[in-house]
């Protein structure tokens, strides 16, 4: 997440294709007035046709909103953008599309989102867009057609408050493993009346909260399966590793600021306000909450960093944080030629423009209104470094010769899979029986092959 060129990614990661997600909910918003100037980004600008942008990232609203007004009040192009709750997107995006004034653009998480709305995407191979990828890795493709482009390139793994982990008489160098990992967790636990913070924050399981565990922690178990076998997708997984699935969440729930029974009703902003105000020592996330937990108020740059998501399997001191991308704009080739032209041109000026990249790469106070920039890592060819510290940690654990864990949850068969895996880790977390636990397998490795072949035919 810099210059993609600074990332050094393997030539696994550019297989395993997306998100970040969190909490809250946008709110429709349209800018500008009707016009007919556009920048000439593309052959045949200047169209006078309108962008609608269904957005992913319920976190990044407010700058999108921004960007939105900013480039009407320079183009006369009415540019509106909505945002999706999070874990609302897909039913949010089929019931947009069946309107008559649909998404001109949209995202997609890669092959398997792609697989659902590849007869709307555009084919964004003769694009200035597409001119300006670092690498045709970050192109997701139908065919010969390019049908969507990486915009953000993010990593996620445990964020740690090494303040309060220094207070416990630990540093991030004593946690190079899955067993180092516990043994600090459950003696901040032994010992969390008298330091007055918990291990984890709470993993709460409700839709703002649960892809966290259902979608990026499950990834864990898939990445390595799928290392074992030298695959990158599969029509049956076999849940080599849903042991060690196991025990991190076991870790996770029962060393956290509240009682394992408690979870269905905590969500993603118990988590981010428990951490900021030093409650707990481990949240897991992503770089894209950086602007959530530094800042006036919050945590600053010195008191956190990032460590691996540790499950016990592997070369775990050579291990890398999660690193890949599940966020594909994509272009709707249904809508009229002038509102593609004007939707091609905005994608061009949010990763050519000045003040769009620095909007998109920076951090605290990188928007013209002041306030915080998304601190993405984009990969596209006029793009600065990212501000963000999470970014540069990848990038650094990267040139050390450890191996980023590839996004391999792009490959997950179905949303209703994660719901129901979703589901069982709620019951679980409260119950914590072997049954219980079997219920959990059986919605990974069954009700995988029963999604596959309803999404596969």
């Amino acid at each position: 997440m810099k210059k993609i060129l600074a990332l050094g990614l393997t030539a696994a990661l550019s297989l395993s294709l997306l998100a970040g997600c969190g909490g809250g909910t946008g709110t429709p918003a349209e800018t500008g007035s009707a016009g007919t100037d556009a920048p000439a980004a593309e052959t045949g600008s200047g169209s006078g046709g309108s962008v609608y942008y269904l957005n992913f990232k319920p976190e990044q609203d407010a700058q999108w909103q921004e960007l939105a007004e900013i480039y009407t009040e320079e183009t006369g192009v009415p540019v509106k953008v909505v945002t999706a709750a999070s874990g609302t997107y897909e039913t949010m995006l089929t019931s947009e599309m069946a309107k008559d004034d649909a998404p001109t653009m949209f995202q997609v998480n890669g092959p398997v989102g792609l697989n659902s709305w590849k007869d709307y995407c555009y084919d964004l191979s003769g694009s200035a867009l597409y001119g300006e990828l670092t690498s045709d890795d970050y192109a997701l493709k139908n065919g010969d057609e390019v049908a969507g482009i990486a915009y953000v390139i993010e990593s996620y793994g445990i964020i740690v408050n090494q303040t309060l982990l220094q207070q416990a008489g630990y540093t991030v160098e004593d946690i190079q493993s899955f067993d180092d990992l516990k043994a600090v967790a459950e003696d901040i636990t032994a010992r969390k009346d008298e330091l007055g913070f918990s291990a984890f924050t709470s993993a709460g399981m409700d839709s703002s909260s649960d892809w966290r565990f259902k979608t990026h922690l499950a990834n864990l178990p898939i990445y390595f399966e799928y290392q074992d076998k030298g695959i990158t997708s599969t029509d049956a997984i076999e849940g080599t590793y849903l042991d060690n699935y196991r025990n991190i969440w076991d870790l996770y729930i029962n060393n956290a600021t509240c009682d394992p029974a408690e979870l269905t009703a905590k969500t993603a902003n118990d988590a981010v306000n428990e951490f900021t105000s030093g409650q707990a020592v481990f949240y897991q996330n992503g770089s894209w909450e950086y602007g959530n937990v530094v800042g006036e108020g919050k945590l600053s740059d010195a008191d956190v960093t990032m460590i691996p998501i540790y499950i016990g399997v592997g070369d775990e001191a050579n291990q890398g944080l999660c690193t890949g991308s599940e966020n594909y704009w994509c272009v709707n080739k249904n809508a009229s030629a002038e509102n593609i032209q004007a939707t091609l041109d905005f994608m061009y000026w949010c990763v050519t423009d000045e003040t769009a990249l620095q909007a998109m790469t920076g951090g605290e106070g990188a928007m013209p209104s002041g306030g915080a920039g998304m601190a993405f890592a984009i990969p596209f060819q006029a793009a600065p470094e990212s501000s963000n510290p999470f970014v540069a940690l990848d990038a650094q654990m990267t040139a050390d010769g450890k191996t980023p864990v590839s996004w391999n949850f792009t490959t997950m068969p179905s949303e209703e899979w994660k719901n129901v895996l979703g589901s069982a880790l709620a019951v679980y977390a409260a119950d914590q029986t072997d049954a219980n636990w079997d219920a959990v397998v059986s919605a990974f490795v069954d009700n995988w092959a029963a999604e596959y072949a309803l999404a596969n035919g």
